[in-house]
């Protein structure tokens, strides 16, 4: 049989395959790893929306905000800007505090008394949409690329082989007139499928979340700039690393009965990715996917305890062309090993 054949062969299983990667009842939880910092963004936008409808009933003027200065009275700020949006008293001694907070409708001022006199101010936008990419790199980077999509592929892809163990439906393919690795090239391809259109369209709504309550003139900018490149590579790295992650849980699907063993050794082995030689970094799919991230995540904090440090530290970037590469090198010798592992596969369901 010739290489065409066969790939048409594993395109047909793919097909047959696809709905039962997307439909599986034990991987509807992988849905809400997808969605879940969509769903924050969105609380977040509607928090900026109610902010934005209520503080400007009582909203005060930009030009009387920026007359405000450190030594004024708290009675003479009332007269100028009238009731605070919130206020809150407390005592401590012989000493008084107040907290007031004003809002011009785009930006919260934040003015701190004690005994009555202005001591300190605070102003912040509402909303930031600097502020607010910076967190969705970082979100991208250290939940959704090292949790979300990790154990997203963990649950699509261990299921193609050890779920139909558990449902004793293997054999089927086994006996079905195709050779093994075909069989397994057609599973992988169907969670391939499956995997990149969940945590595809799951990242495609996480940025759309960010830009929806945001200033229109700074996101037209961004849009005619460089957010449809950035929108771009958020959905590369999440494709490369369901390819990525894909090839490894098929293969440990294949050569292990619990999953956990293997899922807890990988996630170790990206987690101090960092913080290894530069050989062995090249073997970590979390290296290269997070090379192609557009925006640059909030760093590390020192003053964090040293083993979340350790989880959170991020690899040394490689560029475009050699992160495509080095996922495809180690797809490939994942897949052969996997290849190497389906031929000696036996099935006996009463072990399982």
């Amino acid at each position: 049989m010739n290489l065409a054949f066969r790939l048409r062969q594993a395109l047909l299983i793919a097909r047959l395959e696809v709905r039962r990667a997307f439909f599986s009842k034990r991987g509807f939880w992988v849905y809400g790893l997808a969605l879940f910092p969509m769903l924050i963004f969105l609380g977040h936008g509607l928090e900026v929306k109610w902010k934005r409808e209520a503080w400007s009933k009582s909203a005060a003027s930009r030009a009387q905000l920026d007359t405000i200065a450190e030594g004024q009275t708290l009675d003479e700020i009332e007269r100028r800007l009238g009731r605070p949006i919130r206020r809150h008293h407390w005592e401590d001694g012989e000493r008084e505090h107040d907290s007031w907070l004003y809002s011009d409708g785009t930006r919260q001022v934040r003015l701190r008394f004690t005994n009555r006199v202005l001591t300190g101010i605070q102003s912040r936008q509402i909303a930031n949409f600097d502020e607010d990419r910076t967190v969705l790199a970082t979100v991208f980077q250290y939940f959704y690329l090292r949790l979300a999509i990790f154990f997203g592929c963990l649950g699509i892809f261990m299921n193609l082989f050890r779920g139909e163990m558990l449902d004793k439906t293997l054999h089927y393919w086994l006996l079905a007139p195709a050779r093994r690795e075909t069989v397994m090239i057609g599973k992988y391809l169907a969670g391939v499928a499956a995997s990149m259109v969940i945590f595809g369209l799951g990242t495609a709504a996480c940025f759309f979340a960010v830009m929806w309550y945001q200033n229109p003139v700074e996101v037209d900018a961004y849009w005619g700039g460089a957010g449809p490149a950035h929108l771009f590579w958020y959905i590369a790295a999440a494709a490369l690393a369901c390819i990525g992650y894909g090839s490894v849980f098929l293969a440990a699907g294949l050569l292990v009965r619990n999953p956990i063993i293997p899922a807890v050794v990988l996630l170790l082995w990206e987690s101090i990715n960092g913080f290894l030689p530069a050989m062995l970094q090249r073997l970590s799919v979390l290296h290269y996917v997070q090379s192609l991230c557009p925006v640059p995540a909030v760093p590390i904090d020192d003053d964090i305890p040293a083993v979340a440090k350790l989880l959170l530290a991020p690899a040394e970037s490689a560029s475009a062309s050699f992160a495509l590469a080095g996922v495809a090198g180690v797809t490939l010798l994942v897949l052969y090993a996997a290849a190497r592992a389906i031929r000696r596969t036996e099935i006996d369901y009463g072990t399982e």
